[in-house]
Parts: structure tokens; sequence; C-alpha cells
């Protein structure tokens, strides 16, 4: 009955008659970021791609499921499905497949690709058509820089039936964001009294995190990878250049062994580059894929096509990296709780997902003239993903140990409420530590972030066959921490136990106990916020155990290894 419905009015609406609509993401923010500029609309004859998220089935079974296998205490801790057990699991149900195939078809539109999930539909039709297709919307191109994109400044609607079987559409609204690693230079280094050094590599990193040169991968089902945005590349030429200086001492690989998507860009990005050299020196002699979702297609949405791309692929590897994130503000609830439940399927698959927090530290969003509040960043504000803070060395040029980096991302979501897992180590912080900004500032009921840390501080990266010294953000702390738990996954493959999976309720379990050494505990500096008069600047401060800075702290490799293989 519902397929008939929807043909009648899909019909009504194609020939001009009213019908009721309704908005999907009636909250989605319709600001043009800054530096991009309007260029006009775009004739109806213009192609563009539309993603749309078809409702899944049985969301609450697979949140309980996720819970249970991701807890070490439960007899079904470790025990993943695969693809197509996810995708029996949450495949939307026929009649929604075949209600929003009908509403397409009679439009004309049967350019479309699925995923095997069956959750995702990717279609593609001239402009004339998509704005019939979505009532309200009008397509415009905007540029920045090189960059040019087609998006709809005005939202769109569908009607009312076909609300229930449509999460969202894709390819309309959110404009992507450029997350840039830093540079920053520091003065002459203080007298030495721990090992000196030029800023942070490899042997930094081993060194300070207890890595020796034997600590590497030799399991060969294991793997990892990374995920690259709007024409971010690698060059391999970049990374044989990067082990040949910085990868001594240690057997490593020096080629990316799987690269999913385009990668033909004339010129390496710097932030792909420190993204590919440090989760494969770190996670050294580990297979590595590369995810490249560069945005070419002016309606593409990058991060889409990365989740995608899980949700298409019955093998990927075990532990992924991701240095992208947008302001929950400027997000669609319906968007972000959709998105939600893609890291829930990974997590059902096994699959160690971690993001960087972000380089604003607690961020700041004018609610009002003159009212302020912090401005947490998605997906890092997720409770189905591990998120990386960012640290530094109390001197930057000696090993010593580790301090808050001031851009270091962390605070508390305003939509996704705080998991269980958490709130005994968040509860803590918010009881205990001497000083916290004012309560209007952020939602102490939140989901909390980041989770863990790792130097994010003074990194050398060669791109373009160039040395950078001093790049820095959240954006080397992930790949970093990514690699660490991809030896940890390699010690439990080779002994025939499961990989970690989502880390968050073993890691808060792991750390409740007051005597873990698995993280170093980092429990000094703040992180930079909004600059007005209630905060002056400051956000959040580290403290003894958890914190909304540095999460529970720094790894300890051996410890941290020894930690999640049987006793």
């Amino acid at each position: 009955m519902a397929a008939r419905v929807s043909s009648l009015v899909a019909l009504l609406m194609y020939i001009g008659i009213p019908v009721q609509c309704l908005f999907l993401e009636p909250d989605q923010s319709l600001s043009i970021p800054d530096g991009w500029t309007f260029m006009g609309r775009l004739s109806a004859s213009e192609n563009v791609t539309l993603t749309f998220a078809l409702k899944q089935q049985r969301v609450d079974i697979l949140q309980d499921l996720v819970e249970r296998i991701s807890d070490p205490d439960n007899p079904l801790y470790g025990r993943y499905l695969t693809l197509e057990g996810v995708s029996s699991l949450i495949e939307p149900a026929s009649v929604t497949q075949t209600t929003v195939q009908k509403w397409l078809q009679k439009f004309g539109i049967e350019d479309c690709q699925t995923v095997q999930t069956l959750d995702f539909l990717q279609c593609s039709m001239t402009v004339g058509t998509a704005e019939k297709l979505l009532p309200g919307s009008k397509f415009g191109r905007y540029v920045k820089g090189e960059q040019s994109i087609v998006r709809s400044p005005v939202p769109y609607e569908v009607y009312e039936e076909l609300s229930d079987h449509i999460d969202f559409v894709g390819g309309l609204h959110r404009f992507p964001m450029e997350r840039k690693v830093l540079s920053r230079g520091w003065g002459k280094p203080q007298p030495p009294k721990g090992t000196f050094h030029l800023g942070v590599m490899p042997s930094v990193i081993r060194k300070r995190y207890n890595l020796s040169d034997s600590d590497i991968g030799s399991a060969s089902n294991n793997s990892q990878a990374c995920a690259q945005f709007l024409e971010q590349y690698f060059h391999q030429h970049d990374l044989a250049d990067f082990m040949h200086i910085f990868g001594t001492g240690f057997k490593h690989r020096s080629n990316v062994d799987r690269v999913v998507g385009p990668q033909e860009g004339p010129k390496a990005g710097l932030e792909a580059s420190l993204d590919v050299e440090y989760i494969m020196s770190t996670g050294a002699n580990i297979s590595t894929w590369v995810f490249s979702n560069p945005g070419r297609y002016e309606s593409q949405e990058p991060f889409m096509d990365w989740l995608l791309s899980l949700s298409n692929m019955s093998s990927v590897p075990w532990v992924h990296t991701v240095s992208y994130g947008d302001d929950e503000d400027s997000l669609s609830v319906a968007y972000m709780e959709r998105i939600n439940v893609e890291f829930m399927k990974a997590a059902a698959r096994g699959l160690t997902i971690l993001f960087a927090s972000g380089d604003d530290g607690a961020g700041c969003r004018e609610v009002s003239k003159g009212i302020h509040t912090f401005r947490p960043s998605f997906p890092a504000s997720s409770p189905y993903v591990t998120t990386v803070g960012g640290t530094s060395f109390k001197n930057p040029f000696l090993v010593t140990h580790e301090v808050t980096d001031y851009i270091s991302g962390g605070g508390f979501s305003n939509v996704f409420p705080m998991p269980d897992y958490q709130v005994p180590a968040v509860m803590h912080y918010l009881k205990t530590v001497s000083k916290l900004p004012p309560n209007s500032y952020y939602n102490a009921s939140g989901r909390a972030y980041p989770d863990v840390a790792a130097l994010s501080d003074n990194y050398w990266v060669v791109s373009n066959q160039i040395l950078f010294p001093w790049v820095s953000g959240t954006s080397a702390s992930t790949p970093v921490f990514g690699g660490i738990l991809s030896l940890i996954n390699d010690q439990r493959l080779q002994k025939g136990l499961s990989p970690l999976g989502f880390l968050n309720p073993a890691l808060y379990k792991l750390q409740s106990s007051e005597n873990s050494t698995a993280l170093f505990d980092v429990t000094v500096g703040c992180h930079l916020s909004c600059l007005d008069e209630k905060v002056e600047g400051q956000g959040f401060c580290a403290a003894t155990r958890w914190d909304p800075v540095t999460g529970w702290g720094t790894p300890n490799f051996p410890q941290l290894l020894k930690a999640f293989l049987p006793k």
C-alpha cells in the first residue's frame, strides 16, 4: 500500500499539484561559512549527485549488541558481526526500499547506486529534477580558492509519507570542513635535563611511549587505515623519503598497500603526509590503507563517501584514524544521529574508529550579543568513536613529561547524552576539579571528549619531497594513537584473539582502577576558549585521571599492551 501511495504522491508533485511536505532537517544551519563565495544558480540541465539515507531497522538491537561485544566482562565480548550480519540486522524494510525507489523512478531517476547494507542510495540527476524532487531546494555554486561545490542555501522538503523512510538527503547543505595542520616555531631550547631533540619524530614517539625497536607488526591478518578528504593526497615517494630519514632502527614498510578512491593529485597535502607517515612509523610494519575522498564532484560530500565505502566493503582494516570534523551546531540532529548509527555499524564489525578532537580547544560560539558558549565538534562528540586530544612536552626540545596542548579540542556534546561507560570518570572530574567554566558554557550531561591523547606538537613531516619541521595539531596525535592500537591488535591476532573493536567501554573500565599505568596521566595545562570577560580565553583544564582536554592521557605501550592481553 505504501508503494502505491508514494507513486501517487510523487506523480502529484511532479505535475505541480500541492501535497503535504515536511522538512527532514529543520535545524540544519544554512549559513555560508567564511571564505565561500556564491557564484550563481545552476541551470536546470546541470547534474548533481544526492545521497539518500534510508531509515534502518532494529537500531536499538544494534546498540545493545555493540554494548555487549565491547564490554570485556560480557560473554559476547569480541564476537563481532560480518558486514553481511550487520546488513541483515539493520537493512531498511522492504516497504522503505520500494517506496523510495518508486518515488525516484516517477521522477525518471534511475542512475542510482546502493551499498551492501542497502541503507544508502547515491543518485545522479539534473538540477531541474532535483529541485522538483525536493521542494524548496535551489542549487547554486560556491567557490573557495580552487574548490568549487554545489549546495542549496534554502531548506528542502519531502512529502509527509516519504519522511517515514528517509533520515536525510546529502549533497544539499553541508559545506566541507577543512582541518589544516599548524606550523609553529619555538624559541631557543632550555638547558637539557632529559633527552634533547629538535622536534617530534618516530624515534621521539617511540622513546616517550616506551616502544622498543622490536615493537612492530607481523600478523598477516592485521591492517590499519587513515582517511583523507578535500583533495588531500599523499605521495609514496614522500613516505619512502620519510622512512629513509626517520625509520632507522625498526622494521617498517615504505609503501601504502592499498588506496581506496582516487589518488591523482599533483601535489601532496601536508595533512595527508602527516597522517600516513605517523600511522605507519608508529604502527610499524603493518599493512596500511588510505581512503581517499577528495570531494572532486561538486555535489559530493567527501565524509559521506568515506562512510559509504565502509558500508560497501566486506573486508576493511581494523583501525581507522580520521582528522576531520564540523561544529555540532552547523549540522542537523537527524544527520548526526544517523552518522552515529554508522559508527555503531563499524563497532559491531570490530572496527576501531579514532577521530581527532580538533584544534580549537573548547571552541566558542556567540549565542547573542555578548553571550557565548563553548562549541563542541562532531564526530569527535560521538559516543561510538574514540577521540584523541593533544599534548606537548613540558620543554619542547626534551623528551620529558607532557602537558596539555592549548589547542587540544575537548568538551561536552550538546546532542548526545553521556554514555554509561564514562559517567563515573566524568562525574569525578566535575566534582573534584578546583575551577570550572560557568555552567552556561557547556552541557555537563553530554558525551564528554576526548578519551585519550598523544603528542600533537612540533612534528617533522616530509611532503612534496620537502622536510617540514614543527607541524602541529590533533591530526598528528590521532594516527600515533591509532598506530599503537594497531600494534596491540597485532599481538591479539597472533594469539587468536579478536581485535580491540570499539575501545571506549574497555578503556574506561581499565582506567577505573587507580593503579592503572596503561596511560600517562596529563595533569598540567588548560586549553583555549572564548575571549570574553567571563572565561578570558580559558576553557577546561587538565586534572588527575580523566579530563576534557587530554582524556585519560597518553599511551604507555608496554602497560597498555599488557592490559589488553589475557592474563
